[in-house]
Formats: C-alpha cells, sequence, structure tokens
C-alpha cells in the first residue's frame, strides 16, 4: 500500500512541474513526417481498442524508472489472442517472450515495457493480471511479453525499485484516448542522442481507397546515434552526435522499443514484414543500431476476423488476411509513424537530475531544446 501511494504522488508532482517545462509535440513545431494523415490523437491508441498506462517512479535522489503497458485490446487476451510478431533489429537486449511469438504468431497478454533489471518482476505482474482473469481459471502457461531498454544512467536500476505491485497498476490504468509522452512510464529515466528521451507516440491512417486501416506505434527511446528531424541535422548543428571528432563514445548505444499496432487483418507472416519496415523509420532518426544497442519491433493486429479465438484454435474456420500486393501503404505508414514517434519522445520529454547511488556524483540529462531546434528548421528553411 506504501508503494502504491508513492506512485500516485510521484504522478501527481510530474503534472504539476508539466507547465514549468515547454513541451510540444512534432507538429506543433510544423515537423510532419511523410504524408499520410495522422488519426484522431497522433497516437497508438487510434487503432481502435489499443489501451495505454503507465506508472511512473520518480523517488528521493536516485529513482528515475517506471512501466507502460499497452493492451492490444480491453477483452480477456489469454482467451481472444492476436496475431503477432517481433523483428530484432539488433539483439542487445532481454526481451521476454520472443520464441513463442516467432514460433506461434500470436500475443495472448498485455505488452509491458520497463528497465532491464525488472523485466523478471513485469512478468510477474503479467501473470498476476492474467491468471485470476475468469476463463482462465484452468491456465497453466502464459508466455509473458516484456521489453525493457536500460535506465542505469538516471536510475538507481540495481535497487531494483519496481515491484510487480507497482508495475501492474500500468496494466490497471491503460486506457484509451491520448497518451501521456516523454519522461513517463518506462521513458522516465532514458535517454536519446544525448539528450532526455522517453515515450513518444504517433499514429497514420490510410485512405479508404488504400482500405481505410490505421497504423499506431508507441516507442520507448534510449539509444542514439547522429539526431535527424525530417531530414535536418539536428545532431550535427547542436554539435552533438555520434563520431563527432570521428571519435568513438557510448553516445549510439542504449535500446528502443519499438510496438506496432494496427486494424488491418494481417497474418503474424505481413506482421513481422510491417515490423521490420518500422527499423526503416528509426533509420531516418539518425540510429545506426550499433553493437551495444538492443533495437526491437513487437507488431499485432487489432482485427477481429485474425485474432486466435478458442473456437478458431480448436477447429477449421476461415480467416480474413490482407494480401501481399496490398501491405505496402502499411509499410509507408509504419515508417512515418515509428519516425514521429522518436520525434515526440524527444520534445515531450523534460530535463531529469539524479544522484549515483555509488559514486554520489549528480547528473543531470538535458531536454532537446525546443527554441534551438525551432531556430534550426528555420535556418534550413523548413517552419
Amino acid at each position: 500500500m506504501f508503494e502504491k501511494v508513492i506512485v500516485v504522488l510521484t504522478l501527481c508532482v510530474v503534472f504539476i512541474s508539466d507547465a514549468m517545462a515547454e513541451q510540444v509535440r512534432a507538429r506543433d513545431l510544423g515537423i510532419k513526417p511523410g504524408i499520410l494523415k495522422t488519426g484522431v490523437h497522433n497516437s497508438i491508441t487510434d487503432v481502435e481498442g489499443v489501451l495505454v498506462g503507465h506508472v511512473t517512479l520518480d523517488e528521493g535522489k536516485s529513482v528515475r524508472t517506471g512501466a507502460t503497458a499497452i493492451l492490444p485490446h480491453g477483452e480477456n487476451i489469454y482467451q481472444n489472442k492476436v496475431p503477432a510478431a517481433v523483428v530484432i533489429g539488433n539483439g542487445f537486449g532481454k526481451m521476454m517472450g520472443y520464441s513463442q511469438v516467432k514460433e506461434l504468431g500470436e500475443i495472448e497478454t498485455p505488452i509491458l515495457l520497463t528497465n532491464t533489471l525488472s523485466v523478471a518482476r513485469a512478468a510477474d505482474a503479467i501473470l498476476d493480471w492474467v491468471l485470476p482473469q475468469s476463463g482462465n481459471e484452468e491456465v497453466r502457461s502464459v508466455n509473458a511479453i516484456v521489453g525493457e531498454t536500460n535506465d542505469a544512467g538516471l536510475n538507481d536500476i540495481r535497487g531494483r525499485h519496481l515491484t510487480s505491485e507497482i508495475i501492474i497498476e500500468a496494466i490497471k490504468g491503460a486506457k484509451s484516448g491520448p497518451v501521456s509522452e516523454g519522461d513517463v512510464g518506462a521513458g522516465k529515466g532514458t535517454s536519446a542522442f544525448g539528450w532526455k528521451g522517453g515515450i513518444g507516440t504517433s499514429s497514420r491512417i490510410l485512405p479508404n481507397t488504400l482500405g481505410g486501416y490505421t497504423v499506431g506505434v508507441l516507442v520507448q527511446t534510449n539509444y542514439g546515434g547522429t539526431l535527424m528531424m525530417d531530414g535536418v541535422p539536428i545532431g550535427e548543428e547542436l554539435n552533438q552526435y555520434y563520431l563527432k571528432d570521428y571519435i568513438d563514445s557510448d553516445i549510439a548505444d542504449g535500446s528502443i522499443m519499438i510496438v506496432v499496432a494496427t486494424d488491418a487483418p494481417l497474418s503474424d507472416r505481413n506482421l513481422e514484414r510491417l515490423g521490420s519496415r518500422a527499423l526503416t523509420g528509426l533509420a531516418r532518426t539518425g540510429s545506426a543500431m550499433t553493437n551495444g544497442s538492443g533495437d526491437y519491433v513487437i507488431s499485432f493486429s487489432t482485427a477481429k476476423s485474425v485474432r486466435r479465438t478458442k473456437k478458431r484454435r480448436n477447429n477449421k474456420s476461415e480467416i480474413e488476411e490482407l494480401p501481399n500486393n496490398r501491405v505496402s501503404p502499411l509499410f509507408q505508414a509504419v515508417a512515418e509513424a515509428t519516425e514521429e514517434a522518436v520525434y515526440n519522445s524527444l520534445l515531450m520529454a523534460r530535463s531529469v537530475t539524479t544522484k549515483n547511488v555509488l559514486t554520489g556524483e549528480t547528473k543531470t540529462i538535458y531536454e532537446l531544446p525546443v527554441a534551438k531546434v525551432r531556430e534550426i528548421f528555420k535556418k534550413y528553411g523548413r517552419l
């Protein structure tokens, strides 16, 4: 109970401090990657049925972490599994649940994102959520899906302050509509390109002539490289980028989790293809997917016509599936949405200060300077 009260108070503090920092989304600056339109909220929740929740832990001088939950739909996911795929750009990570998704092409639980040393506790939270649900009384095997990035640069990660009781609140609080971005949830302690990273999201809608489908993306950014924003060399202009002066550095290391949702009736095979195209959006931001970066994409379809229900799992049935020659527009959509989600994660984040529990050193990762970004875009004639 005490820990839950701390989380609630922390969220209140975050809300109050939001007003003291300039936070904008990419489109507030006129940055509009690609050619397709966004959904109402420009968020992964524009895909009907998808729910997102955060829990943020911001305690004392050293705890800066959290968890983010993505639910493919609000029903019993274990009994109504969704086709899914996982794509690995570079495998320096500790993602849980990959092998069964690869083998069976489906997801049966909420997706949780958190920090590296909290993966096991996030899995516990999923089990505590799934097993008591009505209809799951005889369930004896659950494939929990947990992604992570390492927030040790800003968080006392070895303290393992996130418990399953805290993390499960992200699942319980998941909802539709606008999604909080920046240094919230699993993005509280992350960094990107040497600035403060975090959670970002975006969506794209295909015109009716191309099916009218929606693609939504949510990212947890904790990686680096040479930041590009819609083709503008922000990192170079701000003199902060990988291989500056041709010297290797850890500014390109880290990880990113990319979660892709769509209402298009895709097979797990085409969801894998969709996930691989999300990496093209990642590349546009300036990532080289370096040796020390874990770059993962989890993609799923919410279309009821392709859900793996108990009836369909045990009997022959017809499954609707979008043919190969109609998926290219979705590939364009996921690349655009991934790119913009990364920008939102940076632009919506604020500076975070922490104290290293081992060395006693105080460290601040600063937010991307929005005013300077505006100036650079004007210099390039883009605003």
